[in-house]
């Protein structure tokens, strides 16, 4: 039986590791020429029953501890006069329950797992069909079973339903200081060692510590979708576009501002958008999803969870099932639909509070219940 997946992200990178410890092959299609042709993104807190389950299903969980960062569980929470509201520093002989790591590094340790010819670089899919995948380059490949895990843009997710990601009313823009506690050192004090988040009326501003020393800033709004078409702001001219941003935080305490400031020259504005919660489909032979392709939710700390566990629990039930694929499939995705359904939920009620008016206070009431 073949089985393909399309996207080497987390979710199917898992998925072909579980696969490989029991001794079955898949092929991963992978649209980037190499593992290193563009960025992964920032860190990724990973919970002990989701992400952390599924790399301890992969066999790969002292290798994710020699790499992850117990002291990313920090967290300050504050409000733009400057107000600190909470700040939660990790005990360093405190339960590693949702230790940080780097994304590319957990893609690497993920890929370094795999024998090399598990992941064929450079193939784009153009469109699939129950049987075959057609790629840019005019090649194609058939398989027995196709694993969409290939993001919010889903070619697969067409075999399987209508379903589209929808903008959620948010916006943000991606900037970043390198080596900030050499050349911000009074900044790096402020933002601490994991989690910075300043909350606002309809807008934010949240600083990421990564493992390299930079500190990633994400300025978030609430606005239209079209809105980087419509705002002015020259993203292609970092040095104006970060002038610009500031003048959005008016009257939000200097040190926050300081933080636009002192970023380098990589600007990535975002628009936010989400499937919709609880989505399903009818269980297809031949074909299913992971991750954000089926269960695309905001960023607020599930959807890398949740895409890590879907890879290694379909990887189990196939394994379990090597000649009976079709009820390996259904009973993954009767169980994906119930976890992902109740993570999806609690995400959209973070990305409202994170949206409100209020949304300091209401975030304090959500880490400190009662």
């Amino acid at each position: 039986m073949t089985i393909a997946i399309v996207g080497a992200g987390l979710a199917g990178l898992v998925l072909a590791r579980v696969l490989h410890m029991n001794g079955m092959d898949a092929v991963v299609y992978e649209r980037e020429p190499s593992r290193g042709a563009r960025g992964q993104g920032g860190m990724l807190d990973l919970h002990s029953g989701t992400g952390q389950r599924a790399l301890r299903e992969a066999g790969l969980i002292d290798q994710f501890h020699a790499i992850a960062r117990p002291e990313g569980q920090d967290l300050r929470l504050l409000v733009p006069d400057g107000t600190l509201l909470l700040q939660e520093d990790t005990p360093d002989d405190s339960p590693v329950e949702r230790p940080e790591v780097d994304r590319a590094d957990l893609r690497n340790l993920l890929l370094d797992s795999l024998p090399a010819h598990a992941v064929r670089w450079g193939h784009a899919v153009e469109n699939a069909d129950h049987g075959s995948l057609h790629f840019a380059d005019g090649s194609s490949a058939t398989y027995d079973l196709l694993v969409g895990a290939d993001g919010a843009d889903s070619r697969v997710r067409t075999l399987l339903t209508d379903a589209r990601p929808a903008h959620t009313g948010q916006n943000v823009v991606e900037l970043g200081i390198p080596d900030i506690d050499r050349t911000h050192p009074d900044l790096a004090a402020m933002v601490g060692r994991g989690n910075f988040w300043v909350l606002g009326n309809g807008q934010s501003l949240s600083a990421q510590r990564n493992g390299d020393g930079r500190v990633r800033i994400y300025l978030s709004f609430c606005t239209a979708a079209d809105w980087f078409a419509t705002c002015g702001i020259p993203f292609d001219d970092p040095a104006a576009a970060r002038v610009r941003l500031t003048d959005l935080y008016t009257g939000w305490d200097s040190r926050f501002t300081a933080l636009i400031a002192a970023c380098d020259d990589m600007i990535l504005p975002r628009s936010i958008t989400t499937l919709p919660v609880g989505l399903t489909w009818p269980s297809t032979p031949g074909v299913t999803l992971l991750g954000d392709a089926a269960h695309l939710m905001p960023p607020v700390g599930q959807g890398a969870n949740m895409a890590l566990l879907d890879g290694a629990l379909l990887g189990l039930r196939l394994a379990a099932r090597p000649d009976d694929f079709r009820t390996a499939v259904r009973e993954y995705e009767r169980e994906m639909f119930a976890r992902t359904s109740a993570a999806g939920r609690q995400s959209a009620h973070v990305q409202e509070i994170l949206m409100s008016p209020d949304a300091g206070q209401r975030m304090l009431a959500f880490f400190r219940p009662g």
